[in-house]
């Protein structure tokens, strides 16, 4: 079949009810496009354990902060369709703000405690909106499943904790982070990063993999978290917005290990650019 954009909720439903009727699992691959390999890596893994795969493109403006980048996130909507296409989705939902909220919301879906440290602390009312966006695209699409990639690890985190709180019908797949040869890990928002920025931006995943072989070595939680926050610092344009070290998933503060997971998370601003990336020790 045909790849398929639609860009309407009726259409959407419509389609997912037909879908039902004839017995097929739906996987739903939620982004805000300007595609890149880790989006592609989802798709193919809702291809494996689904017969229909939904990709949903919507910029969404609930979770961006006033002073954050919405206006100017990567677009391209023509390229988008394309790798899709080429990656076997049957539809892309690509509705407008207009079609997602044709009115001031009433309603926001709030996860608590776990939203209040690394990005939850850092940008006021971001997973607010991100729980929100994705609250309105399940009960749209209506998924069996439904893949995230561990890049945003609290991300995962929040919405796998409104899913089983709620009693949503579905479940959270949680997709490895794709790397660049280099390390860095893919991200959409990699493409505003100047030439020196780039470079300087691998420091990154060195310091997790320092991380790593700190833990193995027996080094303490608060010892691994100052030698990361040492190595980024000798990158001139890094501007730490954080570097913590915390129980995964409940993002609680680790002051000793006790053989739970744990996540290292780090967010950086290279010049105007803010990027993510994270270990989880398990």
């Amino acid at each position: 079949m045909k790849m398929r954009i639609i860009e309407t909720i009726s259409e959407m439903r419509k389609v997912q009810k037909e879908w039902r009727e004839n017995g097929e699992s739906i996987g739903l691959v939620p982004t805000m496009g300007y595609l890149h390999e880790g989006h592609l890596s989802l798709i193919a893994e809702a291809k494996k354990r689904c017969s229909k795969v939904v990709m949903s493109l919507f910029v969404n403006p609930l979770q961006f902060g006033p002073t954050e980048d919405f206006e100017r996130y990567p677009r391209d909507m023509e390229r988008d369709s394309q790798l899709a296409n080429e990656s076997g989705v049957d539809i892309i939902f690509a509705p407008s703000v207009a079609e997602m909220y044709p009115h001031k919301m009433k309603t926001t879906v709030v996860v608590s405690e776990i939203t209040d440290t690394l990005c939850g602390a850092s940008r006021p009312g971001h997973f607010d909106g991100v729980a929100t966006v994705v609250s309105k695209l399940f009960h749209i699409v209506q998924p069996d499943f439904a893949f995230f990639g561990q890049k945003d690890a609290q991300q995962v985190a929040v919405i796998k904790q409104m899913v089983d709180d709620l009693n949503m019908p579905l479940e959270i797949i949680p997709c490895p982070i794709v790397r660049e040869p280099d390390g860095l890990a893919k991200s959409s928002r990699n493409v505003y990063l100047s030439e020196e920025a780039r470079k300087q931006a691998v420091v990154l995943s060195r310091s997790l993999k320092q991380a790593e072989a700190d833990y193995q070595q027996g080094l303490q939680p608060g010892e691994i978290k100052e030698r990361a926050m040492s190595l980024i610092k000798t990158q001139p344009l890094a501007d730490i917005d954080y570097v913590e070290l915390l129980t995964y998933p409940s993002l609680k503060p680790l002051e000793k290990f006790n053989g739970q997971p744990f996540i290292l998370a780090l967010a950086v601003r290279f010049g105007d650019t803010r990027l993510i990336d994270n270990k989880i020790f398990s």
